[in-house]
């Protein structure tokens, strides 16, 4: 198994684990990610994404790479992977320790949340291999860190060290190795606490285009507001504030 599933009630924690290949996306990493995303759709939860050995992921699996056809390109088979986990219901935690290069970066550029380690090395070398960063990284990490920053690392392929991906914006916090994963869980249980709905809700308006906006603000509010949790969560507010 190249992807490692943990399933733990209101999350899955999955840890890609080609540890001799340094956790590469190769095909059958790309059906494993398939596979938990239709999981989650159906059972919506919060995912953690990790990688095992001290490497989130150094990569597409370059030997898979070079034998890619014109029509494997069209097929889009990492970024179609990567948009499913995009589009997941419940919000996607990157933790990565180590190196998040080429594919394993744009992986973690799906996620809503990343976070890192000291050791973190992030970026896109793509062209210096003779191809382009087509997994979704021309548009999400514009979104991410700005238009200038995205032209500069996709355009160098330099790759940014823990304290610049934490100055630009790319991940929110830094924690040493051994405390990334329980950090992971401390956001996730943070999540947990909030109404399950409104998240993903929550989640739906901020992946929307801005020519959506805020229409769709308007009509997933309503949804909330008939929603009998969001009585029963403002009436435990004020009755609580009425103890004080």
């Amino acid at each position: 198994m190249t992807v490692q599933i943990e399933e733990r009630g209101d999350r899955v924690v999955a840890t890609l684990d080609r540890p001799e290949k340094r956790n590469a996306i190769d095909q059958e990493t790309i059906d494993a990610l398939h596979d938990l995303c239709a999981s989650l759709e159906a059972d919506p939860r919060t995912l953690i994404l990790t990688g095992s050995g001290g490497v989130f992921a150094a990569g597409a699996d370059i030997a898979e790479l070079r034998e890619r056809t014109p029509d494997d390109a069209r097929r889009g088979i990492n970024a179609l992977a990567f948009l499913r986990i995009r589009e997941l219901p419940m919000p996607v935690i990157a933790a990565m320790d180590g190196y998040a290069l080429g594919g394993g970066a744009e992986l973690a550029y799906a996620a809503d949340i990343r976070i890192g380690t000291p050791a973190l090395r992030i970026g896109n070398p793509e062209t210096g291999l003779g191809i382009m960063a087509a997994a979704g990284a021309t548009w999400r990490l514009p979104e991410i860190v700005g238009e200038a920053r995205a032209s500069e690392l996709l355009l160098t392929g330099r790759t940014l060290d823990a304290d610049e991906a934490l100055a630009w914006g790319l991940v929110s916090t830094l924690h040493p190795a051994d405390e990334l994963l329980d950090a992971a869980q401390t956001i996730a249980d943070r999540i947990a606490a909030n109404d399950p709905l409104a998240t993903q809700h929550t989640k739906r308006a901020l992946r929307a285009p801005r020519a959506e906006h805020p229409a769709i603000e308007f009509d997933l509010q309503a949804e909330l507001f008939a929603s009998p949790e969001k009585h029963r969560r403002m009436t435990e507010f004020l009755e609580k504030r009425a103890r004080r």
